[in-house]
């Protein structure tokens, strides 16, 4: 490939790499193929542009004109992938890789599209929950409503991901009708820069709502306000600082962070070696450990089984492990491939280095493996790694120190119980997963491991096939975790989007409160339509439109009729006596759904 020079996408113009600029090598051959960053970016005009020009923008449309784009973004992406697929190669993906990071993203905004259309309005304010009622008479009432914010979103995010990293933010942020700014890792920022090139050339997106830092955001996130948001991936030292900048704390500026994560897999009492469960065990582990060379903040870190079967999961675990072929991510015949750079590699060997002080390392040798097609020595190539901890209990480092590559440590547990503690010892993690087909089991930990977890994902034989693994995060649900993971939490449907809004109580009569939801309340003022609602467009409808129809008689005819048809002949529809020693009951009465069948026709 030629040498890129990534630019910025900065107030509506591109602005190529200048002062300041980083280079940037192939995670393959270790050569130089780009350089990105531009210190003399105006990191203000940039904030003034998002505020006054994406956002009017986005707040124009309604939640469903945002889906409808965020769906028509996501198959422009769709049909131009394999672009991107060719040029992340160079991260050290390999094929299937690029699966979860493009096809992934892209599906994420996918499910984003569709829960806008399905679970929000087609208006500009998301009632959250229902109507109170604050008085005797219901003429004075309450509801919490949610408003896009009218600043903009700064999304800085990590190496691994480019595109699913950059997507599962941007859409949630897009649907809640705010703008973003997108800081990728430096590393990576040329797959970014590329989705992000052929978002804004699609010509869906509307003016200001998108640009784009490729290099150091500077002292941008010095100019933020209460209004801001900032969503962070990364490294928890990172997210301190970031957290503790001055204004970000003076302003109270929402900072959303997904960071350092020391995931657990527990293996079940119940799975004994020769059960579907325990080669479901073995499987999930290998393949979060070698999927994307390990560099995914949900990988598994730690290994817990039964001490009994401590030998048996590390004979059964290597074995696997020395089937995966590392190597050039290009050829068919690679499953892994390299890290996203030497300095990354650097930093795994040094993290398994702190790790080997308490624990043994079973398998894999970082000075002895084989790589297919390429420069072991050039490459940013290292092989998945397996330790085991003996003594757990007095450890802390195989606690506290993720190397964020093909690495893991297996540990032994007495009883359910001290696999819970284990499992807790990562002070916050984003995923923990427990393997077995004991529902009792599986309570326990949900109740002792759920205060400590953002996501607990039990799997067994029953489920197994259709499960979508311990490692991928899926839009509908919530992705983050307490603790050491961040304290935060992205995606999970429209619990995503609301980090984007203000959640604001409004209180009032029923027709002030009609007006702000857009929906009819109860005690609002009813309105007579010109004609019957079936013979006009549903868009002529006004809110608190009512149709008044002739009554009706309900008769003991119509009563037994139904109750004799339906096979429902509840002694309140048949037995006046009985009827009448219930105290909610003045004698028999009509069925409720014969009621609604007669209230039917009569609209109708």
């Amino acid at each position: 490939m030629s040498f890129l020079e990534v630019p910025s996408f900065a107030a509506g113009q591109w602005v190529a790499p200048g002062a300041g600029a980083r280079s940037i090598a192939s995670a393959i051959t270790g050569e130089v193929i780009a350089s990105a960053g531009n210190e003399a970016l105006d990191v203000q005009a940039m904030l003034d542009y998002a505020r006054t020009v994406g956002g009017a923008n986005l707040r124009r449309l309604t939640f469903h004109d945002r889906a409808r784009m965020l769906k028509a973004l996501a198959g422009h992406l769709n049909r131009h992938k394999q672009a991107l697929y060719d040029l992340s190669f160079n991260t050290g993906a390999t094929q299937s890789d690029h699966m979860i990071d493009i096809d992934g993203g892209i599906g994420t905004m996918f499910v984003f599209a569709s829960k806008g259309r399905r679970e929000m309005p087609d208006g500009h304010v998301y009632l959250d929950g229902d109507v109170e009622q604050l008085s005797r008479n219901s003429t004075f009432l309450g509801q919490h409503i949610c408003t896009p914010l009218r600043g903009v979103a700064v999304h800085i995010n990590a190496f691994n991901f480019p595109v699913w990293g950059m997507l599962e933010k941007l859409a949630p942020t897009l649907l809640a009708g705010v703008p973003a700014i997108v800081k990728p890792a430096t590393s990576s920022c040329y797959v970014t820069e590329l989705a992000v090139r052929l978002m804004l050339e699609s010509g869906i997106l509307p003016e200001g709502a998108l640009q784009l830092v490729s290099g150091g955001l500077g002292d941008m996130l010095d100019h933020l306000t209460m209004q801001d948001v900032v969503s962070f991936t990364g490294s928890a030292n990172t997210a301190l600082k970031l957290r503790a900048t001055p204004v970000i704390l003076e302003n109270s500026v929402r900072f959303v962070a997904e960071q350092d994560s020391l995931n657990a897999s527990i293996l079940g009492p119940d799975a004994q070696p020769g059960t579907p469960e325990f080669d479901l065990f073995i499987k999930e582990v290998s393949r979060e450990m070698t999927t994307k060379a390990g560099q995914k903040c949900t990988a598994i870190r730690r290994i817990i089984a039964p001490l009994a079967q401590v030998d048996a999961v590390i004979e059964a675990l290597s074995a696997r492990l020395s089937q995966t072929r590392i190597g050039d991510p290009r050829l068919e015949t690679t499953r892994m491939g390299a890290l996203v750079s030497t300095s990354q590699q650097r930093d795994v060997l040094e993290k398994a280095a702190i790790i080997s002080q308490e624990a043994e390392r079973v398998f894999g040798d970082p000075e002895n493996f084989s790589v297919d097609g390429a420069d072991a020595d050039k490459g940013a190539f290292v092989p998945p790694m397996l330790f085991h901890c003996a003594a757990p209990d007095n450890a802390s480092r195989v606690h506290d120190t993720e190397a964020f590559g093909p690495v893991s440590t297996i540990m032994g547990y007495r009883d359910l119980d001290h696999a819970i503690d284990l499992a807790n010892r990562g002070q916050g993690s984003l995923v923990a997963s427990v393997i077995t087909r004991d529902a009792s089991i599986a309570r326990e930990v949900a109740i002792g491991a759920g205060a400590y977890h953002g996501r607990l994902y039990f799997n067994n034989r029953d489920s197994m096939k259709e499960s979508t693994g311990h490692g991928a995060p899926l839009p509908h649900m919530v992705h983050g975790g307490p603790g050491r993971a961040g304290g935060g939490e992205e995606m999970g449907g429209v619990r995503g989007v609301k980090h984007y809004m203000q959640r604001t109580a409004i209180q009032g009569s029923p027709d002030i409160l009609s007006a702000i939801g857009e929906k009819w309340v109860p005690g609002s003022t009813e309105i007579t339509g010109p004609a019957h609602p079936f013979t006009r467009k549903f868009g002529t409808l006004a809110i608190g439109e009512t149709l008044h129809t002739a009554p009706r008689t309900v008769t003991l005819e119509d009563i037994e009729t139904f109750a004799h048809f339906t096979g429902d002949t509840f002694y309140a529809h048949m037995d006046d006596a009985a009827a009448r020693r219930n105290p909610f009951f003045p004698g028999r009465v009509a069925h409720g759904y014969l009621l609604l069948s007669f209230a039917a026709g009569l609209f109708v």
